[in-house]
């Protein structure tokens, strides 16, 4: 058993900045990460055996909570007849089946490992399809680290103050074109200059990097018709979303059909995999069936396609969402309702098990630039809070939160039962500093 403090200065010494993803570094809030060594249902233990209830849930692929007895049983049967084949296996076929039956726009799938390299290779193939080299993305949403999609990106580089990033070549994001979020007519104006470029417009049609926006009425419909007019293809990131905000994701919540589809998190239960899919006629310009090539060792693997088809038939059980639902709407109601009786003003967002909270006066948040006039310093200060009680929330301001169904409403109770002493506490510090600025 070790400190945190200690095993973080350990860290550093063999690890860049003590972290293997920068958002883990808890730079945006202060003070240093927590090591972690265990996880039950909706909690964390660290490594001083303090429980957490875990609103990150690994940044949203355990919605069934902490190793769930069922994803555990399946994993440690397949586990036992071998780890890798980097050959084809039945499970990445039941897999790949039942996601087009559950997903409106998927025909066919290529799993691959992470939701970046999804990102890159929607790209890839939406430039190999449509024989054009501009993309359209939208400032403050995240699809990864590829180079092409690092400019004006969210999630960690935009809790890092680096909107994009050293060694990104110019001449590659001068072929990424960047509209506002929930701003059709930002779009628009691109496609007028540009419309016989674009390649692909890719979106989180919940955008869950710059915390968590719903997209504003007509904003998804009317990049569907602006892709169906300028033949370019549609992409929506739905690493955060599949699974996560209703079965069909958020496609089909909205009713609203992409072109490709881009998947992670939920879909490997917990271990490391990512796919994009979609129109067959797309999806066949992929090689071996078509000149646009992308590969990968691991991809398929059979433990993670295992941990993914477990967690599949826990989300296909009949009221799964529902419960999800009414939970997540339970803890934002309540804290919205604690942070107005302690005199703080606040705005939160659900979907699902998706969340946001947000520090504001307005009654609303749908743009990056409403993101980013929050009141950042109050978060610090509630998150460092919450944490004391034993809740812990994501470390940045700019990403979304999630609840899985191992939370009940006795977490949910503990929950606002912290919230309202930090609450409690941050306005009396609030009228303390305000006290003291009119007697100065």
């Amino acid at each position: 058993m070790g400190h945190s403090h200690d095993l973080f200065a350990q860290a550093k010494r063999y690890i860049p900045g003590g972290v293997n993803s920068p958002v883990r570094s808890f730079q945006s809030v202060g003070g240093e990460p927590l090591f972690f060594k265990s996880g039950q249902g909706a909690y964390l233990v660290d490594e001083q055996d303090k429980r957490y209830i875990d609103y990150v849930g690994s940044w949203g692929p355990m919605i069934a909570g902490h190793a769930h007895p069922h994803i555990i049983e399946a994993v440690t049967h397949r586990i036992k007849h071998g780890l890798s084949f980097g050959a084809p296996t039945r499970l990445e076929t039941q897999l790949a089946e039942k996601i087009c039956q559950l997903m409106p726009a998927i025909e066919q799938i290529r799993m691959v490992n992470s939701g970046t390299e999804a990102s890159m290779s929607a790209i890839r193939l939406a430039r190999g399809f449509t024989k054009r080299n501009k993309i359209l993305k939208f400032a403050g949403c995240y699809h990864g680290h590829a180079d092409s999609l690092l400019v004006q990106a969210g999630s960690g580089a935009l809790t890092l103050g680096i909107p994009s990033s050293a060694g990104v070549p110019a001449r590659i994001a001068e072929d990424t074109l960047v509209a506002e979020f929930n701003q059709l007519a930002t779009v628009k104006a691109l496609f007028a200059l540009h419309g016989e470029d674009i390649a692909a417009v890719i979106v989180e049609p919940i955008a869950g990097n710059m915390n968590c926006i719903l997209p504003q009425p007509r904003f998804l419909a009317g990049l569907r018709e602006l892709c169906n007019h300028y033949q370019s293809v549609l992409i929506f990131d739905e690493v955060m979303t599949g699974f996560r905000v209703a079965l069909g994701g958020a496609q089909g919540y909205f009713d609203i059909k992409p072109d490709l589809t881009i998947l992670g998190k939920i879909i490997g239960g917990g271990m490391p995999v990512g796919a994009l899919g979609g129109r067959s006629d797309i999806m066949q310009c992929l090689a071996p069936e078509g000149p646009v090539y992308q590969a990968g060792t691991l991809s398929g693997n059979p433990i993670a396609m295992t941990a993914g088809l477990a967690t599949l038939d826990l989300v296909t059980a009949p009221g799964f969402y529902k419960t999800l639902t009414h939970l997540t709407e339970q803890l934002m109601s309540g804290l919205k309702q604690l942070a107005k009786q302690a005199g703080i003003a606040c705005h939160t967002v659900s979907i699902g098990g998706m969340f946001g909270l947000f520090f504001t006066e307005a009654s609303t948040v749908a743009t990056f630039e409403q993101v980013k006039q929050c009141n950042i310093p109050l978060f610090k200060q509630f998150f460092h809070g919450m944490l004391q009680e034993g809740v812990y929330f994501a470390p940045s301001a700019f990403e979304a939160g999630f609840v899985s169904a191992a939370h009940s409403e006795k977490e949910v109770a503990y929950t606002l039962q912290a919230a309202s002493k930090v609450f409690s506490t941050i306005s009396a510090s609030i009228t303390c500093s305000s006290q003291e600025i009119h007697c100065n």
